[in-house]
């Protein structure tokens, strides 16, 4: 793989400075510099929390920190064990305690709102450990802490050096797996059974099959025995996994939903959003609406006397030339030029991104990024796309493969500007804790806000294919907020989730089968439309605030009321300065509490 440097961003304090240093060269001698304001003893103590705060984390999760740069903890694994979680869970509770003892009043602005940004890293925390209880229920919520990729693609040291980190990730497998096995005693419902045995089965062939090749190169006999002993253990321990979740199937069930109260909880304590779930879900109606009646427009010029559905189709059956892959480097390219050119955001390093296909343990979703951390340098970041299921009908593999238009948009999301570009932002930041933890709603947020703020920005205007790809994402994203409600909280069934899939998002047999499941152990996914919509309200109401006017006539569809399109580079700069904190907490940071979330 290509090593892709990294350039460091110069703090704009050191700028500053700078430039004070260069103008002085041309001035009369002053008669002393301003003094440095000293730290308060109140900073200096929350200084000392902040940083034991972030330090006990990184050695409570070990491979969270491995994944973020710290390379001291590669090769371990979390204590998955339900003594090791009820551990956690006793840890977490304490420093929660010692964060809100401390007193916001004689801290610095930016001190307070990083104790705040805290407290919502451990209340995300402790509501899926002890409130949902997902390490006895949810195989998705194991997922996270096993994907080795950062050993196998992530360029951080030579291939010597993180086989070995791997080999002792590989050897510590076995007892994950034993524990996991453990927490999980059925029954379990369907769609978690069926996550179990198609994720941990992909690991089981990816140890067998494809790690051995990406270390041949190796010449070391003896570290290549290790290798194979180890892939061989793990590959044993994932198989019985997975026959262990097959044995499930007969008893497993159709108990998924968390209900009312518990789906509100998961939106106060994982993304400080307090508002009544029925408020949440008629603004997801409302933004299916706006979207379906763009569509019909589009349709009208597209496919003038077809159907909705046929006119999707239409756009859809346009595939790449060549493979999805080859077209997303292209894709990429014109991005970026699109961004620089229309000066959206800036960008503040000159790395570029890794196209590849999606390894076989990771392809429940058709497109993602793995991003190497804040504490990495000069380490490429991998954009990969999974190919359909071999076992699906030749008709529905082909339908998976996304269309040109559609692909743009993901690429757009994943990407140039979304997630990449934001992770870009958030890893530059000098203040670690808000570099180290960015929140679904955020990162999911800013990424599909993207998709539709590109679109406004000109990409596409003028074709409606385009313009047709652009809507069906979002209507994909619409589909699932009101899924996640309906699943959780509505009595809707997999079954009528997936059928809205079809019909109201226009997804192909095999996404909407995806998709419908995925809401079930994935209830947060309601947080791409979600974060879009507070992302926009945030943008109007911060634009309204700091001196924009009505919206100029060369907004985009949907522009709000006084959104000053003429400023939005101004506040995709701000926005992402922060890291990625809970969206409210910003909001209160940036307009204050005023004007409500949506």
């Amino acid at each position: 793989m290509s090593r892709v440097k990294r350039m460091s961003v110069v703090p704009a304090a050191v700028l500053a400075v700078f430039a004070v240093i260069v103008a002085g060269c041309n001035q009369a001698p002053k008669s002393a510099a301003p003094s440095v304001k000293p730290q308060s003893q109140a900073s200096k103590q929350w200084a000392e929390t902040a940083n034991g705060f972030v330090e006990d984390y990184l050695r409570a999760q070990p491979f969270f920190a491995a994944q973020a740069g710290r390379h001291e903890f590669d090769g371990q694994l979390p204590d998955l064990s339900a003594h090791g979680i009820k551990r956690e869970i006793s840890r977490l509770h304490d420093a929660r305690q010692q964060l809100a003892a401390v007193d916001p009043a004689p801290l610095e602005p930016k001190e307070r709102f990083d104790r705040d940004y805290l407290l919502s890293v451990v209340d995300r925390d402790l509501f899926w450990l002890e409130k949902a209880n997902f390490p006895s229920t949810n195989p998705y919520w194991y997922l996270g802490n096993i994907d080795p990729d950062m050993y196998l693609s992530r360029n951080y040291a030579p291939l010597d050096v993180r086989m070995k980190a791997y080999i002792k990730y590989a050897q510590a497998i076995p007892k994950m797996v034993t524990d996991i096995q453990a927490n999980l005693v059925g029954p379990l419902p369907k769609t978690f059974v069926e996550l179990g045995i198609a994720d941990f089965g992909g690991f089981a062939d990816f140890y067998t099959k494809d790690v051995a090749p990406i270390f041949a190169s190796v010449n070391d006999p003896a570290l290549q025995k290790q290798l194979a002993d180890a892939d061989t253990n793990a590959a044993v321990a994932m198989g019985n996994l997975k026959n262990y979740l097959i044995g499930l199937r007969k008893t497993a069930t159709d108990k998924f939903p968390l209900g009312k109260d518990l789906f509100a909880g998961m939106l106060e304590d994982t993304e400080n959003v307090d508002m009544p779930i029925e408020q949440i879900e008629a603004a997801g109606r409302a933004d299916l609406q706006r979207n379906t009646d763009a569509l019909k427009a589009e349709c009208a010029t597209y496919l003038p006397k077809g159907t909705l559905a046929a006119c999707v189709a239409k756009m859809s059956a346009n595939k790449p030339a060549g493979s999805p892959v080859e077209a997303a480097r292209r894709q990429l390219v014109e991005l970026k030029k699109f961004i620089q050119d229309h000066n959206v955001v800036s960008i503040p390093s000159t790395e570029e991104v890794l196209v590849a296909e999606a390894p076989a343990y990771n392809r429940s979703n058709s497109a993602f990024i793995q991003i190497p951390g804040p504490y990495d340098h000069g380490v490429a970041s991998t954009y990969n796309i999974a190919p359909p299921d071999p076992k699906w009908s030749k008709a529905e593999q082909q339908a998976y493969i996304p269309s040109v238009a559609t692909l743009l948009f993901t690429s757009a999301h994943e990407v140039w500007p979304g997630h990449f570009l934001q992770f870009l932002h958030s890893n530059a930041n000098p203040d670690k804790l808000e570099a180290l933890w960015v929140g679904y709603a955020f990162a999911e947020g800013w990424a599909h806000y993207c998709e539709e703020m590109m679109y406004e920005e000109g990409l596409g205007k003028g074709d409606p294919e385009k313009h047709i790809g652009q809507l069906t994402d979002a209507l994909l994203r619409d589909v699932r907020l009101l899924s996640a409600i309906g699943l959780h909280t509505e009595g809707m069934t997999v079954a009528q989730s997936e059928k809205m899939f079809k019909e109201q998002g226009f997804q192909d047999p095999g996404n909407a089968r995806q998709q419908a499941a995925r809401g079930t152990y994935d209830p947060a996914y309601l947080n791409y439309t979600l974060g879009k919509l507070m992302i926009r309200k945030l943008r109007a109401d911060w634009i309204a605030k700091t001196g924009g006017g009505a919206a100029p006539a060369a907004a985009g569809d949907g522009a709000a009321a006084g959104d000053d399109q003429s400023k939005w580079h101004d506040f995709h700069d701000k926005f992402l300065s922060y890291g990625g904190p809970p969206i409210p907490l910003l909001r209160k940071e940036l307009v204050g509490d005023g004007g409500g979330l949506l």
